[in-house]
């Protein structure tokens, strides 16, 4: 585990300035002759904020909630572009200029129809999700999407060149995400992907809206933008949060994944053996964690949030791992590896691990690190049919 001890000046400020919404104005042009670029998509990637150029390659956002966004422009023949944007009162005014694309071969994958729905059946596990609101999700351009199987590191890969357009009629939303690469390791149990999204309203009636308005609240009560929004507020306990030092060791009596994945499909696929496949089934099954402590104090927010430099976006910093419990929901799902005392009612639970010495984050309580952490529990549940944007407040 990476040392928790880094050096941050800047301790929480208790005030935060309230700042009123604004307008996000440009124009976009091609970088070679500063042409316009007209109908060119610009939006705040996961937020509700987007538009088209028009003629002359000019675009308007208005009402944007205060924050940091990342603003992207994209359209058919171009790079895609993106800038890191803070928003408080006063307007923006943008210049945007695209850099022509230049034409690349891509790898070119021959697989069966079968193939590909079994691929595609997976992704839509793994991105979309499993949870109640993923059954009212459609995904309406598909075949969008370059899948790519790779059966020896058990990895699905995807990605594709335009809008991935999914109908989320549970929530409310029409989520249009550009999907620039996802990863499904069946070996580390990881999935990782990166892409903007930009999130529409659909059209409803008004008992309609009430039951997405209920909806909504449902998905956000209790989430990581939850999380961080109430820990920068200094609201933790009000909202329902506890927040824990907790540490953990590795069982050595348990292998690696990948190790366990190659001694299963052996003995079941290659050369079969009963004994030896039970024996390696009995090890897969064991925790993987031994030595687990949890110090039941939660800590107060100024133990574990610091003030950066830049205004409006705040750092998380813990030594071990952060095992935060959502006191107002109960847990529906049963994790194998994430520890629980036996005297703790069975509430949400989510595990943080660090891949950095810090978590970045911003008003909206979105994490900006690259890489983002890695959340285990009831966290890890949340895929695109539980997400709401960036800019979402409760009672909208």
């Amino acid at each position: 585990m990476r040392s928790y001890w880094i050096i941050l000046a800047f301790i929480l400020c208790p005030f935060i300035a309230l700042a009123q919404n604004t307008t996000i104005t440009g124009k976009v042009v091609n970088a070679n002759g500063k042409n316009p670029v007209t109908r060119a998509s610009v939006f705040l990637s996961n937020a509700t904020y987007g538009s088209v150029t028009a003629d002359d390659g000019s675009f308007t956002l208005g009402g944007v909630k205060p924050g940091q966004y990342e603003l992207v422009v994209t359209t058919v023949g171009y790079e895609d572009y993106s800038q890191t944007i803070q928003v408080g009162g006063a307007p923006l005014k943008l210049n945007i200029e695209l850099t022509q694309k230049v034409l690349m071969l891509r790898e070119v994958v021959i697989s069966s129809a079968a193939d590909w729905k079994k691929n595609y059946e997976q992704f839509r596990r793994d991105f979309i999700g499993i949870t109640e609101n993923s059954k009212l999700c459609k995904v309406l351009n598909p075949h969008i999407l370059n899948l790519i199987y790779h059966r020896n590191k058990q990895q699905l890969e995807a990605s594709g060149d335009e809008f991935l357009v999914v109908e989320n009629r549970a929530l409310g939303y029409r989520t249009k995400f550009l999907l620039k690469n996802f990863v499904s390791d069946a070996i580390e149990h990881t999935i990782q992907y990166a892409g903007k999204a930009l999130f529409e309203e659909l059209p409803g009636s008004v008992e309609q809206k009430k039951i997405w308005k209920l909806k909504r609240e449902q998905a956000y009560y209790g989430s990581a933008q939850h999380f961080y929004r109430s820990l920068y507020k200094d609201k933790l306990k009000e909202e329902g949060f506890e927040a824990h030092d907790f540490t953990r060791f590795l069982n050595h009596e348990r292998p690696d994944e990948a190790l366990l994945a190659q001694k299963i499909k052996r003995f079941r696929d290659i050369t079969p053996n009963r004994d030896s496949l039970m024996n390696w089934y009995k090890l897969s099954n064991l925790t993987k964690w031994n030595r687990e402590n949890l110090v039941r104090i939660p800590y107060q927010s100024f133990e574990i949030l610091r003030k950066t430099p830049q205004q409006g976006i705040y750092a998380v910093v813990f030594p071990h791992f952060l095992y935060v419990v959502y006191t107002k929901k109960e847990e529906t799902t049963e994790f194998k590896d994430v520890y629980r005392p036996l005297d703790m009612g069975n509430f949400e639970t989510s595990i943080i691990t660090l891949y950095n010495n810090y978590i970045l984050f911003d008003m909206n309580g979105i994490v900006i690190s690259n890489p983002s952490p890695l959340y285990e529990g009831t966290w890890s549940k949340a895929k695109l049919a539980d997400m709401l944007p960036v800019d979402y407040e409760p009672g909208d």
